[in-house]
């Protein structure tokens, strides 16, 4: 059974972060993409992982429902930018902990990582719609700052509406524009 569950753990995440890879090379963030989910071989996410894997959802959330939280997610989260929940932050006014806005880089990985995991845990019934039904159903529950939401929402709506091609067309663009700026 460990045995299992290393093999399909580690076939998943290699799988995974070779789509992300991919999808990351197709919107012109490379670096992006060469970087992406690195923490995940570390044994405080990679043990977990193989401990908690089923093969069809995330093992971050049996880990969650066994022992109450997920020490694999909470190490993640902290080292990996392109997750919303890296973006919080005590507000000087309140000196409560609230969600900030992302820069749009990492809104891009972010889209990348959701399609490619879509597309991993959904095999053959995935389709251009799943990651925006995935974002939606949660919606009510996440906390996430306004801008950071509307950008992925408007990325996951393009993908459901337009494509995988002029999605990642318009986000090379909005790259290019990002790059011009800062020259």
């Amino acid at each position: 059974m460990l045995l299992h569950n290393f093999y399909g753990h580690l076939t998943t995440v290699l799988k995974h972060r070779h789509m992300v890879m991919l999808h990351c090379f197709k919107a012109g963030i490379i670096k992006r993409g060469l970087l992406h989910d690195l923490s995940k071989f570390s044994p405080t996410e990679f043990i977990p992982g193989v401990l908690y894997f089923q093969g069809n959802r995330s093992p971050n959330e049996q880990e969650r429902e066994t022992i109450g939280y997920s020490r694999a997610w909470m190490h993640h989260k902290g080292r990996n930018r392109h997750h919303y929940e890296y973006w919080t932050d005590y507000c000087p006014e309140t000196g409560t902990l609230d969600p900030v806005r992302m820069p749009d880089i990492f809104i891009f990985e972010m889209f990348c990582d959701r399609v490619a995991a879509s597309k991993i845990y959904n095999k053959e019934k995935y389709n251009n719609s799943c990651p925006l039904e995935y974002f939606l159903k949660a919606k009510p529950k996440r906390r996430i700052e306004a801008q950071t939401a509307a950008k992925l929402e408007f990325l996951l709506r393009m993908l459901q509406d337009k494509g995988e091609d002029a999605t990642f067309r318009y986000i090379r663009r909005r790259v290019k524009q990002l790059r011009h700026k800062h020259i």
